[in-house]
C-alpha cells in the first residue's frame, strides 16, 4: 500500500507535467494570482512534498495546512491525505470557530491545539462556544500522529505560520465553488446573507495574507483537467503575491 512507504526513503512518483490542451482555466476573485505549470502527481508524492518541507521534525505530528474558499474541495482532500497517511487526524477549523468568529480565531487554535500538538500531547478541547450553546463532544487528537491535516479557510495565515510545517492553497474556479457551496448548504435568503456577511470578512482578510503565496503547494479544486481522483492531485508551484 501507498500509506506503508511514507516514513521511508523519497521514490519517484508519476508526475505528468499539463500541455497547454490540458490548461486549467479558473475565474478567481480580484488580487489572487492564478498558479500556472500544472501538473499531475500521485497522493504519495504529493505527501513526500510536504514531509520534506519539514524534515528536521521529531517527536511530534507534522502539521499541514489545507486551505481555500469555501466549495474548494479542502474537507475532501483532508480525507484523501488522512487516506494515504492512515496514522494522522483531521482538525476542522469550522469547529474551532463555530459561533465564535468568521476569521478571528487564530489564538484560540494555537492555544488550545497547535500548542499541545507541538509538545506532542494529545488533544481534548472544548471550545468556549460549545459549552454555551450545549454543543456535544470535544475536538479530539490522539497522541503519536504522524500528521495532523488542519483545514479551514484562513488557516495560512503570517500569525499562524510558526505552527505549520506545511500547506496546501486550494485554487479553483469560482462560479464552480458557488455551485458546489449552493448544492451543499442551499440557497434560502439565511444561507444568502450568511455567505454576503463571511465575503465581507474573507476578502479582505485573502487579499492580506495571501495564503496562495504562503504556501508549499497550490492544488486544484474543481473542474479540474483528466486525472484519477482517488490517487492524484494536480499540482502547482506557489504563486507570487
Amino acid at each position: 500500500m501507498e500509506s506503508q512507504a511514507i516514513g521511508g526513503p523519497v521514490r519517484a512518483g508519476r508526475t505528468r507535467v499539463l500541455t497547454s490542451e490540458d490548461r486549467v482555466s479558473m475565474h478567481l476573485h480580484p488580487g489572487e494570482t492564478e498558479a500556472v505549470g500544472w501538473r499531475v502527481v500521485t497522493l504519495l508524492a504529493a505527501v513526500r512534498q510536504l514531509r520534506d518541507a519539514s524534515p528536521d521534525v521529531i517527536g511530534r505530528p507534522r502539521v499541514i495546512a489545507v486551505d481555500g474558499r469555501g466549495g474548494a474541495g479542502k474537507t475532501t482532500l483532508a480525507k484523501r491525505l488522512r487516506k494515504v497517511v492512515p496514522n494522522s487526524a483531521i482538525v476542522h477549523t469550522d469547529d474551532v470557530a463555530w459561533n465564535h468568529a468568521y476569521f478571528d480565531w487564530g489564538a484560540v487554535l494555537v492555544e488550545n491545539i497547535l500548542q499541545p500538538l507541538r509538545r506532542g500531547d494529545a488533544v481534548d478541547f472544548r471550545p468556549d462556544a460549545w459549552i454555551a450553546h450545549d454543543r456535544p463532544g470535544s475536538i479530539t487528537i490522539p497522541a503519536g500522529a504522524d500528521f495532523i491535516w488542519v483545514e479551514g479557510t484562513g488557516i495560512i495565515r503570517e500569525e499562524l505560520a510558526p505552527w505549520l510545517d506545511a500547506s496546501v492553497w486550494m485554487q479553483g474556479d469560482l462560479d464552480e465553488q458557488k455551485r458546489l457551496l449552493a448544492a451543499r448548504d442551499g440557497d434560502s435568503p439565511e444561507q444568502v446573507e450568511h455567505v454576503a456577511k463571511w465575503l465581507l470578512e474573507e476578502l479582505p482578510f485573502m487579499l492580506r495574507e495571501k495564503p496562495w503565496a504562503r504556501a508549499t503547494m497550490i492544488v486544484a479544486g474543481p473542474p479540474q483537467i483528466d486525472h484519477d481522483p482517488n490517487t492524484e492531485l494536480v499540482v502547482a508551484s506557489p504563486t507570487s503575491p
